[in-house]
């Protein structure tokens, strides 16, 4: 059948995989093929006690056209609700460190950037466990606990920033928990990619990606205004984290009430132990660091960044709201990702990332040469071209990864057969996405070393001395 994985990307391609499908899992009808018509070798579907169904094969025209495409399609939207939440969680940090001055916080910065970074640490080790998560509990099932999750992060936030005098050990705990929502992802898209048929798979996981992905922009969106709504020329910092609560209630109860488990979803343990001895995986997993790393660890800094270098332009008065354009990053970044997989497709997933990583080193090196002009404006373009380069890069470093272990990793020159070797690349896709998602932490580190070490997050020329919070 073929499978498509896309996982951060959303880029929506496919490849065709003759195992099963994404992170290990199994049809329940080994012989139907994509496109096929046969509809006597799959039983009706059953439906059993807590939402199971049993029977279930998308690559049955018939089953999903009577009934499998609504219940898919009901599936993939809460699936997508959750994940979209998630996101916002996983980056509301990254807005709210800016804020803490406001509040009567006093850390310092290497203190910020600790909770920043944090978040995207466990999140990046959650994805591993997460990925095997619903073959072991049902998708319907995970989606409810992991929805559920997100209030201990969310209410440990508005607790937390709502005293300056909580101890920053406990801050960098609370941060922590909000890497709950990064992990979300891997069980997400595990889920969803059970529900459809190999001809369909992409744009559903495409869809469930971009709208996980875009919750870090809403999230840098709408806390900026929630925060100064009613807060008459202070900040309401606890909102950032209250204000999500009944949403992600609203999720749990959507899983609970309309979400399904199926019976047919299965792991592959084995199959992602055996991706791990490939060199080609920690090749990719580094590339992959460098683009969906940079888009989460880029969507991290980018509100702190502005508030070190261009104060007056961190919160920009709207009425009687405060709104921040750091959104506007993660916004672009998002967005390019279908298409760097699309021009993967057309012109080579080796070439598109070349040019982006390419693209990406330019537009750093011109933003640092930029900064003594001290121009916001050029400095918000550079950055969000950084954004939109990291974005297309990621489509294409994505889409390389199933040729590649189709045709050059050491399973393949072996003459193993095409159901193994595509069976390893399912499982790499998995672990490469979580790998590349520890950028989150390193980008923020990196910059909070050269902080510490030169007072400059660039050189000490370019700016005389580093704020500290």
């Amino acid at each position: 059948m073929t499978v498509d994985r896309s996982a951060d990307t959303g880029t929506g391609n496919s490849v065709d995989i003759d195992t099963a499908p994404l992170h290990g899992g199994v049809s329940s009808s080994a012989s139907a093929q994509p496109g096929s018509t046969r509809t006597t070798d799959t039983p009706a579907l059953e439906y059993r006690p807590g939402r199971w169904i049993a029977n279930w094969n998308a690559e049955n025209k018939e089953q999903w056209e009577s009934a499998g495409r609504t219940i898919a399609r009901r599936n993939l939207n809460w699936s997508i609700f959750a994940e979209f939440l998630g996101f916002v969680v996983w980056q509301l940090w990254s807005i709210v460190v800016v804020q803490l001055p406001a509040a009567g916080f006093t850390f310092t910065t290497s203190e910020i950037f600790w909770l920043i970074s944090m978040p995207s640490l466990v999140g990046a080790t959650l994805r591993i466990p997460y990925t095997f998560m619903v073959p072991r509990f049902g998708g319907r099932n995970w989606t409810i606990v992991s929805a559920l999750l997100l209030l201990i992060p969310a209410v440990g936030l508005g607790l937390c920033v709502s005293n300056p005098e909580t101890p920053f050990g406990v801050m960098l705990l609370v941060a922590a928990l909000a890497g709950f929502g990064g992990g979300n992802f891997a069980s997400s898209m595990a889920n969803i990619t059970f529900f459809y048929p190999a001809r369909e798979k992409g744009w559903a996981l495409g869809l469930n990606a971009a709208g996980g992905n875009m919750g870090a922009a809403v999230a840098q969106l709408a806390v900026p205004i929630a925060i100064t709504l009613l807060a008459v020329g202070s900040v309401n910092l606890p909102m950032a984290g209250w204000m999500w609560i009944p949403f992600i209630l609203i999720a749990a109860f959507g899983a609970w009430k309309y979400m399904d488990n199926l019976t047919s979803a299965k792991g592959d343990v084995a199959g992602s132990v055996a991706a791990l001895k490939e060199p080609h995986l920690w090749i990719m997993a580094l590339l992959y660091i460098g683009t969906f790393g940079s888009f989460i660890g880029f969507a991290g800094v980018f509100p702190k960044l502005i508030k070190d270098y261009f104060p007056a332009f961190s919160s920009i008065g709207v009425g009687t709201v405060a709104l921040s354009l750091a959104f506007l990053g993660p916004l672009v970044g998002s967005l390019a990702r279908p298409y760097g997989g699309r021009m993967a497709d057309r012109m080579g997933g080796a070439r598109m990332t070349v040019a982006a990583f390419a693209s990406m080193a330019v537009i750093t090196l011109t933003m640092i040469w930029t900064l003594p002009l001290k121009n916001f404006w050029l400095f918000l373009v550079l950055f969000l071209m950084l954004f939109t380069a990291s974005g297309f890069g990621n489509g294409a470093t994505y889409r390389m990864i199933p040729i590649i272990f189709a045709t050059s990793s050491r399973a393949a020159k072996s003459g193993a057969s095409t159901v193994e070797t595509q069976r390893l690349a399912s499982s790499a896709l998995g672990l490469i996405s979580a790998i590349g998602a520890y950028g989150g932490f390193v980008i923020p580190q990196v910059l909070n070393a050269s902080n510490t070490a030169s007072g400059s997050y660039t050189r000490p020329s370019t700016v005389s001395s580093e704020p500290t919070l």
